[in-house]
């Protein structure tokens, strides 16, 4: 059964509660914040990459809503920050995926034990859908990646035109950072994918997630596509949104999938 949609002054009171702050370096932008449901836990955990284009003025706040949604649903959240392109940030390649690694492995060292992190759940929103993927991909993380979720992501960066400021070029110049990086060059990744993209999201077109799935299948990689209607590129911030329930009811079937043996475990399906 569905989950009761919050109310919008829960939503805000759960935003605004005090989390767990944390570095993992010495820029100021190299922070996460941890969020923990009350109770002893063992808490499922996912990792939270927000998007706005790898630039300066958006952070980790841009997450909140759905971080408080998360919780309220018995997960706790690793938020992550990273530095990014603009206001001397020093972000781009590689600082911005050097924070993103970095971030991730610091959950691992974090000294609480009502978290589980043996089965770990990426997300990422946007641009932040970008990294989680990518991210998915790193053979030497610390933290164990069971599955990601990337929302209205970034699944080709070649043809993202930022990109190019990003990365420091264009592919023919940089060749070698795009293979590094760019979902769509990464497939199949080593773990499930659900890709949730709104058909009229005008920021990040839906046919580049499609183009994206039809390559992972193609690879034989394991990835759900699903189109929600009305979903536009900001929708997945709002946890009120048809978007975001779709993500966040993936995820905690997916752990509940995961602890069942193989034979029952429920099969993908793609959109």
């Amino acid at each position: 059964m569905a989950a009761k949609p919050p109310s919008v002054a829960r939503l805000v009171r759960d935003a605004f509660a005090r989390p767990q702050r944390h570095r993992y370096g010495q820029h100021r932008l190299q922070r996460a914040d941890l969020y923990v449901p009350r109770g002893g836990g063992p808490h499922r955990t996912a990792i939270l990459i927000h998007g706005g284009s790898w630039r300066a003025k958006y952070g980790r706040w841009v997450l909140r809503l759905v971080t408080a949604d998360l919780v309220r649903r018995g997960v706790a959240v690793w938020n992550i920050g990273y530095r990014r392109l603009g206001r001397g940030e020093g972000g781009g390649w590689p600082a911005t995926f050097d924070d993103v690694a970095a971030g991730i492995d610091a959950l691992a060292d974090v000294e609480d034990g009502s978290l589980d992190l043996s089965d770990v759940t990426l997300v990422g929103h946007s641009a932040g859908g970008q990294l989680a993927l990518w991210a998915a991909s790193r053979e030497d993380s610390a933290v164990p990646v069971g599955r990601v979720a990337a929302l209205a992501a970034v699944c080709d960066m070649s043809k993202a035109e930022i990109a190019r400021e990003v990365l420091g070029g264009s592919p023919a110049e940089v060749a070698e950072r795009y293979d590094a990086v760019d979902p769509i060059r990464l497939v199949p990744l080593p773990v499930p994918v659900l890709l949730v993209h709104g058909a009229e999201d005008e920021t990040v077109p839906v046919r580049r997630s499609r183009e994206y799935a039809a390559a992972a299948h193609a690879a034989g990689g394991d990835v759900e596509l699903i189109e929600p209607p009305a979903t536009d590129h900001r929708a997945f911030v709002d946890p009120r949104s048809e978007g975001w329930r779709v993500a966040a009811e993936w995820i905690l079937r997916a752990w509940s999938n995961s602890t069942a043996s193989p034979s029952t475990r429920s099969a993908p399906s793609s959109t």
